[in-house]
C-alpha cells in the first residue's frame, strides 16, 4: 500500500476495509512513523487541542443506547437535572476559557432538541454569548432536522458531535431506539448548514476489530471527513446494559493502533483521546499522541463519566514536551 497518497494535500475516500486492517497490523515503530509523517504534514505535532465538555441537561434521554446512563430504559443513579440555565452555562464557558481550552462542548440528554419553546432558545441564547468569547462552540443535542441545523450555525455553533458509535453491522447491537441511517441524516443536516462536524465512536462495547475499523471507514467514507474525531472507549456504568464489560477489555495498545488508523485515513481531522483516559497512564496516553492523537477532553467530568482534572492533563503534557493548542492555532487543519 504507498502511504504517500496520506501526506496529498486533497484528502482521499477511496480506502476499502482490507487496507485498514493494513495499517492495523504494521508493525509498531512503522505505524507510529506514518502517523508522526502525516501529522507534522497537516498539523501543529507538538499541540494538544483541550476541549470541555459540560451536560447542559442530564437524564432522561428517549434513546435506549446500552453504554449510555442517561437513558430513561436503564436504572443507573445518574444525577439527573433539566438544562441549565443560561448564565450557570456561560460561567462554564468562561472558567474552560481560562484553563486553556479553545473548544466548549455542552451536551443535553433529549433524543433531539424542543423544535420550539423556551429550552431551545436558552441554547440559542447560551450559544451566542459563548460563541462571542472568542471560544470554538460545539454542541450535541441528538438529531437534528435542517431547521434546527440553520438554527444552530446562526447562533454561532462551530461543530456538531453525533457519533456514529460503532459499525453498522454492530449498531443495532447497542441502540434500537433508532438507526445507523438516523444517525447519518443527521450529520447530512449539520453539512447542509455549514457547521462542521465532530463524529467519531465507541470501543470496548463487545465489537469485534474489524466493527472498530469499519466505523473508521464509515468516517473516511464522509466527504469532507469529519473535522474532529473522538475515539471513546467504553465506560461501563452501574445500571446500564453494559455495566458488566471489563473496564480492561480494550488493551492500550488496540486503542492506539484505532487512533493511528484513524489520523492516517483522516490526516486532517483533529483525532480526540477522550472517554477512557482515567485507565490510561502517563506512558499509555503519550503513546496515543505519537500515534496522532492531538485533542483531549478537559476537566474532572465527561457528561456524567469521570476524567482527569486540568491541573493533572496540563502536568502531563509539560512532562511529555507537549503544549495546549492556542486560540490562534486552533483553526490549523481546517485551512487546509
Amino acid at each position: 500500500m504507498d502511504i504517500d497518497y496520506l501526506l496529498s494535500a486533497k484528502p482521499q475516500h477511496q480506502l476499502q476495509l482490507e487496507d485498514l486492517k493494513f495499517l492495523y497490523e504494521l508493525p509498531i515503530t512503522r505505524l507510529s512513523y506514518f502517523c508522526q509523517k502525516v501529522t507534522q504534514v497537516h498539523h501543529a505535532d507538538h499541540e494538544v487541542q483541550m476541549c470541555t465538555l459540560l451536560s447542559v441537561k442530564t437524564g432522561g434521554c428517549k434513546e435506549d443506547c446500552a453504554y449510555c446512563p442517561q437513558s430513561a430504559h436503564h436504572k443507573s443513579k445518574v444525577d439527573a437535572h433539566g438544562l441549565l440555565d443560561v448564565d450557570t452555562m456561560v460561567a462554564a464557558a468562561k472558567q474552560a476559557k481560562e484553563s486553556g481550552s479553545t473548544r466548549f462542548c455542552m451536551g443535553a440528554a433529549w433524543r433531539s432538541p424542543p423544535k420550539k419553546g423556551p429550552q431551545f432558545d436558552k441554547m440559542l441564547d447560551t450559544i451566542k454569548q459563548v460563541s462571542s468569547m472568542g471560544l470554538e462552540v460545539c454542541t450535541t443535542l441528538g438529531m437534528l432536522n435542517e431547521e434546527q441545523a440553520v438554527q444552530l450555525k446562526e447562533a454561532g455553533v462551530y461543530a456538531y458531535n453525533h457519533n456514529i458509535d460503532t459499525s453498522p453491522e454492530y449498531y443495532e447491537k447497542i441502540i434500537t431506539t433508532r438507526t445507523f441511517e438516523d444517525r447519518l441524516n443527521t450529520l447530512k443536516n449539520v453539512r447542509k448548514a455549514n457547521m462542521t462536524i465532530c463524529c467519531g465512536g465507541i470501543i470496548g462495547m463487545g465489537e469485534s476489530i474489524d466493527d472498530r475499523l469499519q466505523m473508521l471507514l464509515e468516517l473516511h467514507k464522509m466527504t469532507p471527513h469529519p473535522e474532529s474525531v473522538p475515539i471513546n472507549v467504553l465506560v461501563p456504568v452501574e445500571g446500564t446494559p453494559m455495566a458488566a464489560q471489563n473496564p480492561e477489555a480494550v488493551e492500550p495498545i488496540e486503542l492506539a493502533r484505532t487512533i493511528a488508523v484513524a489520523r492516517l485515513i483522516m490526516p486532517h481531522s483533529k483525532v480526540r483521546l477522550s472517554a477512557g483516559r482515567m485507565e490510561l497512564s502517563e506512558a499509555e496516553q503519550a503513546l496515543c499522541f505519537c500515534m496522532g492523537a492531538n485533542s483531549i477532553f478537559a476537566g474532572e467530568k465527561l457528561l456524567t463519566t469521570g476524567n482527569p482534572d486540568v491541573d493533572t492533563d496540563l502536568e502531563m503534557l509539560k512532562n511529555l514536551g507537549l503544549k495546549p493548542a492556542s486560540e490562534n492555532s486552533k483553526q490549523h487543519a481546517a485551512t487546509h
